[in-house]
Protein backbone atom coordinates (compact mmCIF):
# COMPACT_ATOMS: atom_id res chain seq x y z
CA UNK A 1 0.00 0.00 0.00
CA UNK A 2 2.62 2.27 0.52
CA UNK A 3 3.76 2.49 -3.37
CA UNK A 4 0.07 3.47 -4.28
CA UNK A 5 -0.64 6.78 -4.55
CA UNK A 6 -3.95 7.15 -1.84
CA UNK A 7 -5.29 9.13 -4.91
CA UNK A 8 -6.37 5.65 -6.60
CA UNK A 9 -8.11 4.42 -3.45
CA UNK A 10 -10.06 7.58 -3.83
CA UNK A 11 -10.72 6.98 -7.14
CA UNK A 12 -11.95 3.75 -6.50
CA UNK A 13 -14.32 4.42 -3.73
CA UNK A 14 -15.94 7.22 -6.02
CA UNK A 15 -15.91 4.56 -8.90
CA UNK A 16 -17.71 2.10 -6.71
CA UNK A 17 -20.01 4.88 -5.17
CA UNK A 18 -20.98 6.26 -8.69
CA UNK A 19 -21.74 2.72 -9.95
CA UNK A 20 -24.37 2.35 -6.86
CA UNK A 21 -25.71 5.69 -7.79
CA UNK A 22 -26.44 4.35 -10.65
CA UNK A 23 -27.67 1.11 -10.27
CA UNK A 24 -30.20 2.40 -7.98
CA UNK A 25 -31.27 5.43 -10.02
CA UNK A 26 -31.34 3.83 -13.52
CA UNK A 27 -33.29 0.88 -12.08
CA UNK A 28 -36.65 2.16 -13.06
CA UNK A 29 -36.79 1.02 -16.54
CA UNK A 30 -37.10 -2.73 -15.55
CA UNK A 31 -39.73 -1.59 -12.65
CA UNK A 32 -41.82 0.07 -15.37
CA UNK A 33 -43.84 -3.21 -16.04
CA UNK A 34 -43.89 -4.61 -12.42
CA UNK A 35 -45.01 -1.13 -11.03
CA UNK A 36 -47.96 -1.30 -14.39
CA UNK A 37 -49.30 -4.95 -13.33
CA UNK A 38 -49.02 -4.30 -9.57
CA UNK A 39 -50.38 -0.90 -9.18
CA UNK A 40 -52.62 -0.39 -12.57
CA UNK A 41 -50.47 2.80 -12.89
CA UNK A 42 -50.48 3.91 -16.46
CA UNK A 43 -47.44 3.85 -18.16
CA UNK A 44 -47.17 8.21 -18.82
CA UNK A 45 -47.84 8.73 -14.74
CA UNK A 46 -44.63 6.15 -14.39
CA UNK A 47 -42.66 7.82 -16.64
CA UNK A 48 -42.77 11.02 -14.88
CA UNK A 49 -42.02 9.55 -11.91
CA UNK A 50 -38.75 8.53 -13.81
CA UNK A 51 -38.43 12.04 -15.67
CA UNK A 52 -38.89 13.84 -12.39
CA UNK A 53 -35.87 11.84 -10.97
CA UNK A 54 -33.88 12.69 -13.70
CA UNK A 55 -34.45 16.29 -13.59
CA UNK A 56 -33.83 16.36 -9.81
CA UNK A 57 -30.67 14.65 -10.24
CA UNK A 58 -29.78 16.90 -12.90
CA UNK A 59 -30.48 20.52 -11.67
CA UNK A 60 -29.19 19.23 -7.87
CA UNK A 61 -25.56 19.51 -9.51
CA UNK A 62 -24.41 22.64 -9.31
CA UNK A 63 -26.20 23.13 -5.61
CA UNK A 64 -24.32 19.95 -4.77
CA UNK A 65 -20.86 21.23 -5.43
CA UNK A 66 -21.44 24.38 -3.69
CA UNK A 67 -22.80 22.28 -0.26
CA UNK A 68 -19.43 20.34 -1.42
CA UNK A 69 -17.63 23.39 -0.72
CA UNK A 70 -19.13 24.17 2.72
CA UNK A 71 -19.85 21.01 4.18
CA UNK A 72 -17.36 18.37 2.64
CA UNK A 73 -16.90 16.30 -0.21
CA UNK A 74 -17.33 12.94 2.20
CA UNK A 75 -19.99 14.26 4.50
CA UNK A 76 -22.09 15.09 1.47
CA UNK A 77 -21.25 11.34 -0.16
CA UNK A 78 -22.32 9.86 3.17
CA UNK A 79 -25.68 11.91 3.25
CA UNK A 80 -26.52 11.32 -0.28
CA UNK A 81 -26.23 7.91 -0.17
CA UNK A 82 -28.37 7.59 3.17
CA UNK A 83 -30.65 9.49 0.84
CA UNK A 84 -30.85 7.01 -1.65
CA UNK A 85 -31.23 3.95 0.85
CA UNK A 86 -34.22 5.71 2.25
CA UNK A 87 -35.77 5.99 -0.86
CA UNK A 88 -35.44 2.06 -1.62
CA UNK A 89 -36.67 1.31 1.84
CA UNK A 90 -39.81 3.60 1.41
CA UNK A 91 -40.40 1.99 -1.73
CA UNK A 92 -41.79 -0.92 0.20
CA UNK A 93 -44.53 0.53 1.47
CA UNK A 94 -45.88 3.15 -1.46
CA UNK A 95 -49.25 2.66 -2.60
CA UNK A 96 -50.26 5.76 -4.90
CA UNK A 97 -48.65 7.63 -8.20
CA UNK A 98 -47.84 10.33 -5.76
CA UNK A 99 -46.00 8.48 -3.71
CA UNK A 100 -44.07 6.94 -6.48
CA UNK A 101 -43.25 10.62 -7.53
CA UNK A 102 -42.23 11.64 -4.15
CA UNK A 103 -40.18 8.46 -3.32
CA UNK A 104 -38.27 7.71 -6.75
CA UNK A 105 -38.60 11.23 -8.42
CA UNK A 106 -37.73 13.45 -5.50
CA UNK A 107 -35.50 11.31 -3.00
CA UNK A 108 -34.04 8.96 -5.68
CA UNK A 109 -33.15 12.23 -7.68
CA UNK A 110 -32.01 14.15 -5.02
CA UNK A 111 -30.20 11.16 -3.64
CA UNK A 112 -28.21 10.41 -6.97
CA UNK A 113 -27.50 14.09 -7.60
CA UNK A 114 -24.17 14.66 -6.31
CA UNK A 115 -23.59 10.77 -7.47
CA UNK A 116 -23.90 11.23 -11.09
CA UNK A 117 -23.47 14.80 -12.15
CA UNK A 118 -20.40 16.93 -10.30
CA UNK A 119 -18.63 14.16 -8.40
CA UNK A 120 -16.35 12.98 -10.73
CA UNK A 121 -15.13 16.67 -11.28
CA UNK A 122 -14.80 17.19 -8.03
CA UNK A 123 -12.68 14.24 -7.65
CA UNK A 124 -10.63 14.53 -10.33
CA UNK A 125 -9.54 18.46 -9.47
CA UNK A 126 -9.11 17.45 -5.67
CA UNK A 127 -7.09 14.64 -6.11
CA UNK A 128 -5.45 14.26 -9.58
CA UNK A 129 -3.41 16.68 -11.48
CA UNK A 130 -1.19 14.35 -13.30
CA UNK A 131 -3.65 12.04 -15.50
CA UNK A 132 -7.03 14.15 -14.34
CA UNK A 133 -8.35 13.32 -17.78
CA UNK A 134 -7.90 9.75 -16.91
CA UNK A 135 -9.78 10.31 -13.75
CA UNK A 136 -12.19 11.70 -15.13
CA UNK A 137 -12.65 9.31 -17.80
CA UNK A 138 -13.19 6.16 -15.50
CA UNK A 139 -15.18 8.01 -13.28
CA UNK A 140 -17.71 9.23 -15.43
CA UNK A 141 -17.34 5.57 -17.26
CA UNK A 142 -18.60 4.24 -13.70
CA UNK A 143 -21.54 6.57 -14.05
CA UNK A 144 -23.39 4.99 -17.18
CA UNK A 145 -21.74 1.22 -16.22
CA UNK A 146 -23.70 1.25 -13.02
CA UNK A 147 -26.62 2.57 -14.64
CA UNK A 148 -26.54 -0.59 -17.14
CA UNK A 149 -24.52 -3.35 -15.59
CA UNK A 150 -26.94 -4.71 -13.12
CA UNK A 151 -29.84 -4.35 -15.35
CA UNK A 152 -29.85 -8.88 -16.30
CA UNK A 153 -29.69 -9.30 -12.56
CA UNK A 154 -32.21 -6.55 -11.39
CA UNK A 155 -34.49 -8.66 -14.63
CA UNK A 156 -33.83 -12.04 -13.29
CA UNK A 157 -34.82 -11.16 -9.78
CA UNK A 158 -38.37 -9.64 -10.98
CA UNK A 159 -38.94 -12.51 -13.40
CA UNK A 160 -38.37 -15.36 -10.84
CA UNK A 161 -39.68 -13.66 -7.98
CA UNK A 162 -40.86 -10.19 -7.50
CA UNK A 163 -39.98 -6.50 -7.78
CA UNK A 164 -39.11 -6.33 -4.22
CA UNK A 165 -36.57 -8.73 -4.00
CA UNK A 166 -34.59 -6.64 -6.54
CA UNK A 167 -35.46 -3.40 -4.77
CA UNK A 168 -33.71 -5.49 -1.50
CA UNK A 169 -30.64 -6.23 -3.57
CA UNK A 170 -29.90 -2.19 -4.57
CA UNK A 171 -30.70 -1.34 -0.97
CA UNK A 172 -28.27 -3.97 0.53
CA UNK A 173 -25.57 -2.48 -2.03
CA UNK A 174 -26.94 1.14 -1.42
CA UNK A 175 -26.06 0.46 2.49
CA UNK A 176 -22.92 -1.34 1.89
CA UNK A 177 -21.53 1.80 0.08
CA UNK A 178 -22.53 3.80 2.56
CA UNK A 179 -19.85 1.66 4.98
CA UNK A 180 -16.87 1.93 2.60
CA UNK A 181 -17.44 5.85 2.00
CA UNK A 182 -17.27 6.38 5.81
CA UNK A 183 -14.10 4.32 6.51
CA UNK A 184 -12.38 5.04 3.20
CA UNK A 185 -13.12 8.16 1.75
CA UNK A 186 -11.21 11.35 2.19
CA UNK A 187 -12.58 14.91 0.95
CA UNK A 188 -9.05 16.44 0.34
CA UNK A 189 -5.40 14.97 0.14
CA UNK A 190 -3.76 17.38 2.57
CA UNK A 191 -6.38 15.55 4.82
CA UNK A 192 -4.01 13.00 5.44
CA UNK A 193 -1.20 14.57 4.49
CA UNK A 194 -0.34 13.92 0.93
CA UNK A 195 -0.36 16.25 -1.94
CA UNK A 196 -2.54 14.94 -5.16
CA UNK A 197 -1.33 12.67 -7.65
CA UNK A 198 1.27 14.75 -9.96
CA UNK A 199 2.51 16.84 -7.48
CA UNK A 200 5.05 17.25 -5.19
CA UNK A 201 4.36 19.91 -2.28
CA UNK A 202 1.32 19.75 -0.27
CA UNK A 203 -2.02 22.32 -1.29
CA UNK A 204 -3.06 25.07 0.84
CA UNK A 205 -5.15 24.24 3.40
CA UNK A 206 -8.94 24.23 2.29
CA UNK A 207 -10.78 27.03 3.99
CA UNK A 208 -14.76 25.99 3.95
CA UNK A 209 -17.30 28.18 2.03
CA UNK A 210 -18.53 30.61 4.18
CA UNK A 211 -21.24 32.10 1.57
CA UNK A 212 -24.87 30.59 0.83
CA UNK A 213 -24.61 27.96 -1.12
CA UNK A 214 -27.90 28.45 -3.25
CA UNK A 215 -26.62 32.17 -4.07
CA UNK A 216 -23.18 30.79 -5.23
CA UNK A 217 -24.80 28.02 -7.48
CA UNK A 218 -26.85 31.03 -8.51
CA UNK A 219 -24.36 33.54 -9.28
CA UNK A 220 -22.80 30.69 -11.38
CA UNK A 221 -25.42 30.27 -13.15
CA UNK A 222 -25.78 33.96 -14.42
CA UNK A 223 -22.16 34.06 -15.10
CA UNK A 224 -22.38 31.16 -17.17
CA UNK A 225 -25.33 32.44 -19.29
CA UNK A 226 -23.15 35.41 -20.57
CA UNK A 227 -21.26 33.46 -22.24
CA UNK A 228 -21.48 31.75 -25.66
CA UNK A 229 -19.44 28.59 -24.59
CA UNK A 230 -22.04 28.01 -21.80
CA UNK A 231 -25.14 27.89 -23.91
CA UNK A 232 -23.47 25.50 -26.57
CA UNK A 233 -22.04 22.84 -24.19
CA UNK A 234 -25.34 23.12 -22.50
CA UNK A 235 -27.18 22.73 -25.36
CA UNK A 236 -25.31 19.95 -26.54
CA UNK A 237 -25.65 18.31 -23.46
CA UNK A 238 -29.46 18.43 -23.37
CA UNK A 239 -29.18 16.36 -26.45
CA UNK A 240 -26.86 14.08 -24.92
CA UNK A 241 -29.11 13.78 -22.27
CA UNK A 242 -32.43 13.58 -24.28
CA UNK A 243 -30.33 10.69 -26.39
CA UNK A 244 -29.05 8.51 -23.38
CA UNK A 245 -30.54 8.57 -19.92
CA UNK A 246 -34.21 9.61 -21.06
CA UNK A 247 -34.87 7.35 -24.02
CA UNK A 248 -32.30 4.90 -24.31
CA UNK A 249 -32.01 4.01 -20.47
CA UNK A 250 -35.54 4.34 -19.69
CA UNK A 251 -37.64 2.92 -22.72
CA UNK A 252 -34.91 0.85 -24.42
CA UNK A 253 -36.12 -2.58 -22.57
CA UNK A 254 -39.58 -1.19 -23.58
CA UNK A 255 -39.22 -0.87 -27.09
CA UNK A 256 -37.75 -4.27 -27.39
CA UNK A 257 -40.30 -6.00 -26.13
CA UNK A 258 -42.62 -4.40 -28.05
CA UNK A 259 -40.92 -6.46 -31.21
CA UNK A 260 -41.06 -9.56 -28.73
CA UNK A 261 -37.76 -9.56 -27.12
CA UNK A 262 -37.42 -10.55 -23.78
CA UNK A 263 -36.87 -8.60 -21.13
CA UNK A 264 -34.13 -10.51 -19.92
CA UNK A 265 -32.13 -9.88 -23.13
CA UNK A 266 -33.17 -6.28 -23.68
CA UNK A 267 -31.88 -5.64 -20.10
CA UNK A 268 -28.49 -7.86 -21.22
CA UNK A 269 -28.15 -5.96 -23.94
CA UNK A 270 -27.81 -2.53 -21.69
CA UNK A 271 -25.55 -4.36 -19.48
CA UNK A 272 -23.48 -5.07 -22.33
CA UNK A 273 -23.78 -1.04 -23.25
CA UNK A 274 -22.35 -0.86 -19.89
CA UNK A 275 -19.27 -2.48 -20.21
CA UNK A 276 -18.28 -1.12 -23.76
CA UNK A 277 -19.72 2.13 -22.16
CA UNK A 278 -16.45 1.68 -19.54
CA UNK A 279 -14.23 1.04 -22.08
CA UNK A 280 -15.21 4.32 -24.36
CA UNK A 281 -15.45 6.55 -22.00
CA UNK A 282 -11.82 5.56 -20.17
CA UNK A 283 -10.47 5.79 -23.96
CA UNK A 284 -12.58 8.96 -23.98
CA UNK A 285 -10.93 10.23 -20.83
CA UNK A 286 -7.28 9.16 -22.45
CA UNK A 287 -8.41 11.20 -25.84
CA UNK A 288 -9.24 14.35 -24.21
CA UNK A 289 -5.76 14.70 -22.33
CA UNK A 290 -4.16 14.90 -25.84
CA UNK A 291 -6.26 16.08 -28.75
CA UNK A 292 -9.08 18.89 -29.25
CA UNK A 293 -11.59 18.08 -27.23
CA UNK A 294 -14.11 19.79 -30.14
CA UNK A 295 -13.72 17.34 -32.65
CA UNK A 296 -13.93 14.33 -30.28
CA UNK A 297 -17.31 15.43 -29.08
CA UNK A 298 -18.30 16.36 -32.50
CA UNK A 299 -17.82 12.63 -33.55
CA UNK A 300 -19.32 11.23 -30.49
CA UNK A 301 -22.42 12.89 -31.25
CA UNK A 302 -22.35 12.11 -34.79
CA UNK A 303 -21.77 8.70 -34.56
CA UNK A 304 -24.43 8.30 -31.42
CA UNK A 305 -26.98 9.85 -33.96
CA UNK A 306 -26.13 7.86 -36.25
CA UNK A 307 -27.06 3.88 -34.21
CA UNK A 308 -30.30 5.63 -33.17
CA UNK A 309 -31.50 6.37 -36.78
CA UNK A 310 -29.85 2.02 -37.26
CA UNK A 311 -31.53 0.79 -34.13
CA UNK A 312 -35.55 0.53 -35.38
CA UNK A 313 -34.12 -0.82 -38.39
CA UNK A 314 -32.31 -3.17 -36.22
CA UNK A 315 -34.89 -4.09 -34.31
CA UNK A 316 -37.06 -4.99 -37.31
CA UNK A 317 -34.89 -7.31 -39.12
CA UNK A 318 -35.36 -9.62 -36.19
CA UNK A 319 -31.47 -10.63 -35.94
CA UNK A 320 -30.11 -10.34 -32.31
CA UNK A 321 -26.83 -10.16 -34.25
CA UNK A 322 -27.92 -6.80 -35.44
CA UNK A 323 -28.90 -5.77 -31.66
CA UNK A 324 -25.94 -6.77 -30.13
CA UNK A 325 -23.60 -4.61 -32.99
CA UNK A 326 -26.10 -1.45 -32.07
CA UNK A 327 -24.88 -2.47 -28.31
CA UNK A 328 -21.49 -2.27 -28.65
CA UNK A 329 -21.25 0.89 -31.06
CA UNK A 330 -23.67 2.62 -28.62
CA UNK A 331 -22.18 1.60 -25.89
CA UNK A 332 -18.64 2.69 -26.72
CA UNK A 333 -20.40 6.40 -27.10
CA UNK A 334 -23.20 5.84 -23.76
CA UNK A 335 -21.23 9.09 -22.36
CA UNK A 336 -17.62 9.26 -23.95
CA UNK A 337 -18.83 12.87 -24.46
CA UNK A 338 -18.63 13.46 -20.54
CA UNK A 339 -14.62 13.57 -20.82
CA UNK A 340 -14.13 16.72 -23.79
CA UNK A 341 -17.33 18.24 -22.04
CA UNK A 342 -15.36 18.59 -18.74
CA UNK A 343 -12.34 19.49 -20.08
CA UNK A 344 -14.01 22.65 -22.38
CA UNK A 345 -15.80 23.41 -19.16
CA UNK A 346 -12.99 23.69 -17.62
CA UNK A 347 -10.69 25.55 -20.60
CA UNK A 348 -13.54 28.48 -20.23
CA UNK A 349 -13.99 28.75 -16.53
CA UNK A 350 -10.92 27.63 -14.91
CA UNK A 351 -10.44 24.99 -12.41
CA UNK A 352 -12.16 26.25 -9.48
CA UNK A 353 -15.11 27.16 -11.20
CA UNK A 354 -15.32 24.40 -13.90
CA UNK A 355 -17.46 21.74 -10.87
CA UNK A 356 -20.27 24.26 -10.58
CA UNK A 357 -20.29 24.65 -14.20
CA UNK A 358 -20.38 21.27 -15.17
CA UNK A 359 -23.10 21.08 -12.84
CA UNK A 360 -25.15 23.58 -14.52
CA UNK A 361 -24.58 21.84 -18.25
CA UNK A 362 -25.26 18.76 -16.51
CA UNK A 363 -28.83 20.13 -15.30
CA UNK A 364 -29.26 20.99 -19.17
CA UNK A 365 -28.42 17.41 -19.68
CA UNK A 366 -30.91 15.91 -17.15
CA UNK A 367 -33.74 18.30 -18.57
CA UNK A 368 -33.01 16.90 -22.33
CA UNK A 369 -33.40 13.95 -20.32
CA UNK A 370 -36.29 14.34 -18.36
CA UNK A 371 -38.15 15.17 -22.01
CA UNK A 372 -36.91 12.22 -23.78
CA UNK A 373 -38.08 9.90 -20.53
CA UNK A 374 -41.94 11.29 -20.47
CA UNK A 375 -42.50 12.16 -24.53
CA UNK A 376 -41.23 8.70 -24.90
CA UNK A 377 -44.04 6.96 -22.85
CA UNK A 378 -46.31 9.57 -24.66
CA UNK A 379 -45.31 8.91 -28.31
CA UNK A 380 -45.74 5.30 -27.47
CA UNK A 381 -48.97 5.82 -25.90
CA UNK A 382 -49.76 7.87 -29.35
CA UNK A 383 -48.43 5.97 -32.21
CA UNK A 384 -47.97 2.50 -30.43
CA UNK A 385 -44.55 2.60 -30.57
CA UNK A 386 -41.51 4.22 -29.50
CA UNK A 387 -39.58 4.31 -33.74
CA UNK A 388 -40.11 7.75 -34.16
CA UNK A 389 -38.67 8.80 -30.27
CA UNK A 390 -35.31 7.21 -31.68
CA UNK A 391 -35.15 8.74 -35.20
CA UNK A 392 -36.16 12.03 -33.75
CA UNK A 393 -33.27 11.40 -31.16
CA UNK A 394 -31.11 10.51 -33.93
CA UNK A 395 -31.79 13.70 -35.70
CA UNK A 396 -30.90 16.32 -32.69
CA UNK A 397 -27.49 14.94 -32.27
CA UNK A 398 -26.60 15.70 -35.82
CA UNK A 399 -27.59 19.19 -34.27
CA UNK A 400 -25.52 18.80 -31.05
CA UNK A 401 -22.37 18.17 -33.02
CA UNK A 402 -22.78 21.85 -35.11
CA UNK A 403 -23.28 23.05 -31.74
CA UNK A 404 -19.52 21.62 -30.45
CA UNK A 405 -17.87 22.22 -33.54
CA UNK A 406 -18.81 26.65 -33.03
CA UNK A 407 -17.05 27.18 -29.46
CA UNK A 408 -13.52 28.82 -29.51
CA UNK A 409 -10.12 26.34 -29.72
CA UNK A 410 -8.85 28.58 -27.16
CA UNK A 411 -11.46 30.38 -25.20
CA UNK A 412 -10.61 32.96 -22.70
CA UNK A 413 -10.27 32.06 -19.53
CA UNK A 414 -13.05 33.88 -16.46
CA UNK A 415 -11.27 34.54 -13.71
CA UNK A 416 -13.75 36.60 -12.02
Amino acid sequence: MGKIHYSWIVLVVTFLAIIVAGIVRSSSGVFIEPFENEFGWGRPSISFAFAVSLFLYGFSGPFMAAFVEKFGLKRMMLGSMALLAAGLSLTFIMKSEWQLIIIWGVVIGLGSGLFLTVLSTQVANRWFVKRRGLAVGILTAATATGQLVLLPVLAILIDKYSWKVAVLLILVLSIFMFLVIALLMRSFPRDIDMPPYGQKELDPEAVPSTGNPFKIAIAALVEGLKAKEFWLLAGSFFICGLSTSGLIGTHFISYCISFGIPVLTAASMLSFMGIFDLIGTTVSGWLSDRFDNRWLLFWYYSLRGLSLVCLPFALESGSYMWLMIFAIFYGLDWIATVPPTIGLTRQRFGIQKSAMMYGWIVAAHQVGAGVAAYTGGVIYTVFGSYTWAFVLAGGFCALASLFVILIKKNPEVSVN
